[in-house]
């Protein structure tokens, strides 16, 4: 990617540059055991030096590797930092985890999510987090959506959304958390099977605990479920796995509509939505 070769680095001269992920913000590439991420517009730099303070801040405080970001203000600004080892946990490579190592993973989790949550807020709040965003599942924005659905899983479906509106705070208040924990975010051994590191801040702020579970139920109900009683045991506080699933569905539900209003990735979106439902999720 000669155009965005990264200034002040002739060691790489030569390096092989291959795109790492592409983003809602910011487009990662890697090179030399190196990550850089290029953001794409005004909000995304923004986004990305709060990312960096936001790591700054958490990585002398929890025992999960989370990247060591450095920002070059360029032109172009970038970030750098050193690839975390592993790869990504696909849904599809869950089923293959042994019961041992779905264990470990889970407690991996909840270790890294009650390190989190035990923050100081106040730190946080300096470092620049702000309140995480909400799922717009207003009735007239999900109304597009239903009739996609198929007939066995709509009415479940509009239940699921009728008591996600009528549930109230979440009881364990609010933390600074990462809210993001699905597998592409997740530096994970295949081979020894540990979890190496998380990362991606982009989405981490002030939220309610339960939320930490959502996008962890993703990868899979059954490692949701043990993430969460590995949680209780480290924290003492008591999880309620009816309130994940609501989350859950308010935030696939939401998604399906926006992808109909914009008409992208509307069968691939679909497929999450009625696979995830007929798991039975997390209840």
């Amino acid at each position: 990617m000669p155009a965005r070769h990264p200034r002040g680095l002739p060691h790489l001269a030569g390096s092989v540059f291959s795109v790492a992920g592409k983003g809602w913000h910011s487009l990662a590439v890697e090179a030399g055991g190196l990550i850089f991420k290029f953001p794409e517009g005004e909000e995304a730099e923004t986004a990305l030096l709060r990312e960096a303070k936001l790591l700054a801040a958490v990585r002398p405080l929890v025992t999960m590797p989370v990247p060591d970001m450095t920002v070059h203000p360029g032109p172009p600004l970038f970030s750098k930092h050193s690839k975390l080892p592993g790869r990504t946990l696909e849904p599809s490579d869950y089923p293959s985890l042994n019961d041992a190592a779905r264990e470990r993973l889970a407690d991996d989790l909840a270790l890294f999510f009650a390190g989190l949550h035990a923050i100081d807020p106040s730190v946080m709040r300096a470092a620049g987090a702000e309140p995480v965003g909400w799922w717009d599942t207003r009735d007239d924005t999900l109304a597009p959506a239903w009739s996609l659905l198929p007939p066995e899983l709509r009415a479940e479906a509009e239940a699921a959304i009728r008591d996600y509106h009528a549930l109230g705070p979440d009881p364990l208040g609010e933390v600074y958390g990462f809210f993001d924990a699905h597998g592409w975010n997740m530096a994970f051994d295949h081979d020894a099977m540990p979890l190496c590191g998380i990362f991606d801040f982009a989405d981490s702020g002030f939220g309610p605990p339960h939320r930490e579970f959502v996008q962890v139920s993703l990868i899979d109900p059954d490692l949701a479920r043990r993430a969460m009683r590995a949680y209780e045991v480290r924290t003492g506080k008591a999880l309620d796995p009816r309130r994940v699933f609501l989350l859950a569905a308010a935030m696939r539900l939401s998604e399906l509509a926006g992808a109909v209003e914009t008409g992208e990735n509307v069968p691939m979106i679909l497929d999450f939505v009625t696979g995830w439902l007929r798991q039975q999720a997390v209840r």
